[in-house]
């Protein structure tokens, strides 16, 4: 294994990285950008208000991204395997 193969393994590791969170993040992004301004808006500042959405939000989202996440994951699995048994 040479410095490129290193390279090339490392930046299909942050893309994996990037497609199985990224929908997740981006799900908790937008649902604290809604209640920030829901509470600008309003003048609540209720601390604990945050939370409570978020966590139903993001708990929703892993449960309907988690094919999609698994089948990003185990299909760079099978890529590294293959490298490993070519290599």
């Amino acid at each position: 294994m040479n410095e490129a193969d290193v390279l090339e393994i490392s930046r299909l590791t942050f893309f994996v990285i990037l497609q199985a969170s990224g929908p997740i993040m981006l799900a908790g992004l937008v649902v604290g950008l809604i209640i920030a301004i829901f509470q600008t808006l309003t003048s609540i500042q209720e601390m604990t208000l945050t939370f409570v959405p978020k966590i139903i939000v993001i708990f929703g989202a892993i449960i309907l991204f988690m094919p999609f996440m698994m089948n990003a994951i185990i299909e760079f699995t099978r890529v590294l395997f293959d490298r490993i048994a070519v290599g």
